[in-house]
């Protein structure tokens, strides 16, 4: 095996993504470390990076004095269902925009790119008037339904799936499979590194959503973990140990989600077609 020479431009390129890394993880390392910290600690003006007196009070806090494990529950069951929906529309639109031929494709393809420009701040109140007329508000199901279909998404399986010959398709049409069944069995393993980089990023944004909860969801019982910080930062005094404590509960997740499909999403980004 030949060693890598170690030239100039590599040793550049390396030492600066080192760098970028180290201070990427910096604020993630001070979250951690300061949750383990008294808040008399961290109000204290010589403070330390390490915590001199570790404790797990702002855990016990976060996990005794509120329904954080009801709150969780309500974020992994919305995120992954929002997750499911997005992949899965996204997928079965691409696959219709990219291999099918129908009066108006082009037309309605761009409309739905057209939503891509569309802040959410502008659609909200009609969004939450319909949420309202079918009687969803203070349910969780309100905040699945709106991001069940993700413009984003059939761009970029449309874009994947276009890569796939269609020599592939019509062998498997001769062959007696169904359109579902070729859309199951050779559509979707060939776009698998696009749908997990889709899953990741859909995730994580459903997984931090603030915004839209905070509008629909008006019960504690209802709560995401997103709105749980609002929670600890809302009372008279903020214990900051508590808030750094739900904090990093609350990134397990999505570092957990990163870890299963780093692989798959690395190749996603980096794969520019099927040959």
């Amino acid at each position: 095996m030949r060693r890598k020479k170690w030239s100039l431009p590599y040793v550049l390129l390396f030492s600066t993504l080192l760098v970028g890394s180290i201070l990427m993880f910096i604020p993630y390392i001070w979250m951690v470390l300061t949750s383990f910290k008294s808040n008399a600690e961290i109000l204290t003006s010589a403070n330390h990076l390490l915590p001199q007196e570790p404790t797990l009070d702002g855990y016990r806090k976060v996990l005794r004095d509120a329904p954080f494990f009801r709150w969780f529950i309500n974020s992994v069951s919305t995120a992954v269902l929002i997750t499911l929906g997005a992949v899965y529309s996204s997928a079965l639109a691409g696959y219709v925009f990219a291999k099918f031929r129908f009066r108006g494709k082009r037309l309605l393809f761009i409309a739905i790119l057209a939503t891509m420009m569309v802040p959410f701040q502008i659609v909200m109140i009609p969004t939450y008037i319909i949420i309202s007329k079918l009687n969803l508000v203070n349910h969780l199901s309100a905040i699945v339904i709106p991001y069940l279909v993700s413009a984003f998404g059939i761009f970029l399986a449309r874009q994947f799936i276009e890569g796939i010959p269609g020599e592939l398709i019509e062998a498997a049409r001769m062959d007696g499979a169904s359109e579902f069944r070729t859309f199951w069995s050779l559509i979707l393993p060939q776009i698998k590194p696009a749908l997990s980089a889709l899953a990741i990023f859909t995730f994580m944004a459903a997984w931090n959503n603030y915004l839209w909860p905070s509008i629909i969801l008006n019960k504690e019982t209802k709560m995401t973990v997103p709105l749980a910080l609002v929670f600890f930062n809302g009372q008279n005094v903020v214990n900051y140990n508590v808030v750094m404590s739900a904090a990093v509960l609350i990134m397990i997740p999505v570092v957990v989600i990163f870890l299963i499909f780093q692989k798959q999403f690395i190749k996603g980004l980096t794969m520019t077609g099927f040959k």
